[in-house]
C-alpha cells in the first residue's frame, strides 16, 4: 500500500506538472496575441493620425477658425435711434425692439476703416425712418471712411434711413423699393378733447409758457404751433442740404422731391436719388470690381 500510494502521489505530480505546463502555455500564448493586438491597435491609430491633420480635431480647448471674409455687411433694420437702452436689449446686448442704433453702426464702420482684411463696406438698409440725427451719425460715418461703401436698399429706404444711406459711395435698390421721404414731423395725437368725455382734466405747472409746448394732453397754441414748425422747417432744409451735397445734386432738384413722400426705385433712379437698380448680386459684382478680388461678406 505504502507503494502504491507514493506510486499515486507521483503520478499526481506529475500529471500538476504537465497541467502547469499548459497553464504556461496558454498564458504565454495569450500574452502573445495580446501583444499582437496592441501593436495592431497602435500601428491603425498611428495611421489613422498621420493621415487627418489636427485641424481636422477638435478637443475642448480648441475653437472653430472663424471664416475669412473681405467685405463687412451691416445691417440698418426698424427705426433709427441713436442708442438701444439696457432695457431693450438682451444679455448680448442685441435690441429686443425693431430699431438699430447710429451708435452701433458707427462703431462698426470705424472698426472696418481699421481692419486690413476688410476691402469694402455694405449698409444693408430696410427702414421707414427715425431720428434726423442717427441719420445724420451713419451718413457722415460713411463719408469718412476711405473704403469702397456701397448702400443697398431692400424693401424701404426711407426719411432719416434714406439719409443716412446718402453718405455711401452708390446706392443701389430694388425696382420696388420705396425710396426718400425727404421731410420732417413733429405731428402727435391730441388726446384733450377723449380726456374732456372722461372728465379728466390738464393742470399746467410749467415754469415757462412754452415748457410743456406739445404736451398731447393740453391744446396747442397757434404760438406754440409755430415755435414748433420753426424747427420742423430748419430740420427739413438740413434734410435737403444733406442729400444734395452727399448725392451732387443742385438744391433745387432736392427740393422738388422734399414732400415727405416716397416713390420706387425706377423713380428714384430717375431722380437721381439711388444710382444703380439691382440687388446683393449686383452689390457683389461692382464690388468684385471695385476692390479686383472675390467678395466674401461677413455679417
Amino acid at each position: 500500500m505504502k507503494k502504491q500510494t507514493n506510486k499515486q502521489w507521483i503520478t499526481f505530480k506529475i500529471w500538476n506538472r504537465e497541467r502547469d505546463l499548459k497553464i504556461l502555455r496558454r498564458i504565454a500564448l495569450s500574452a502573445i496575441i495580446l501583444a499582437s493586438l496592441i501593436i495592431i491597435k497602435d500601428e491603425i491609430f498611428w495611421q489613422l493620425d498621420s493621415s487627418v491633420s489636427d485641424d481636422d480635431y477638435l478637443t475642448d480647448n480648441s475653437s472653430v477658425e472663424e471664416p475669412t471674409c473681405n467685405v463687412l455687411g451691416i445691417e440698418l433694420h426698424g427705426d433709427l435711434i441713436t442708442y438701444i437702452p439696457p432695457t431693450d436689449a438682451d444679455k448680448d446686448g442685441v435690441s429686443l425692439s425693431n430699431s438699430t442704433a447710429s451708435e452701433d453702426l458707427v462703431l462698426i464702420i470705424e472698426d472696418a476703416e481699421k481692419d486690413e482684411s476688410i476691402k469694402a463696406i455694405i449698409l444693408e438698409v430696410d427702414s421707414y425712418g427715425g431720428y434726423p440725427v442717427p441719420g445724420e451719425e451713419v451718413a457722415n460715418a460713411l463719408k469718412r471712411a476711405t473704403k469702397p461703401t456701397v448702400a443697398l436698399i431692400r424693401v424701404g429706404g426711407v426719411s432719416a434711413a434714406y439719409m443716412a444711406a446718402s453718405g455711401a459711395d452708390i446706392i443701389f435698390a430694388s425696382k420696388n423699393s420705396d425710396v426718400g421721404g425727404i421731410g420732417a414731423t413733429m405731428s402727435y395725437l391730441d388726446y384733450v378733447q377723449q380726456n374732456q368725455k372722461e372728465g379728466v382734466a390738464y393742470v399746467s405747472l410749467s415754469s415757462g409758457k412754452f415748457k410743456d409746448t406739445g404736451d398731447p394732453n393740453k391744446p396747442l397754441s397757434q404760438e406754440e404751433k409755430n415755435l414748433l414748425m420753426r424747427d420742423v422747417n430748419i430740420v427739413h432744409k438740413n434734410f435737403v442740404k444733406m442729400i444734395a451735397d452727399n448725392r451732387k445734386l443742385n438744391i433745387e432738384q432736392v427740393e422738388s422731391l422734399a414732400d415727405g413722400s416716397t416713390m420706387l426705385g425706377g423713380m428714384a433712379l430717375e431722380h437721381g436719388l439711388i444710382d444703380q437698380i439691382g440687388g446683393m448680386p449686383e452689390v457683389t459684382d461692382y464690388l468684385e470690381e471695385k476692390i479686383g478680388e472675390g467678395v466674401e461678406i461677413c455679417w
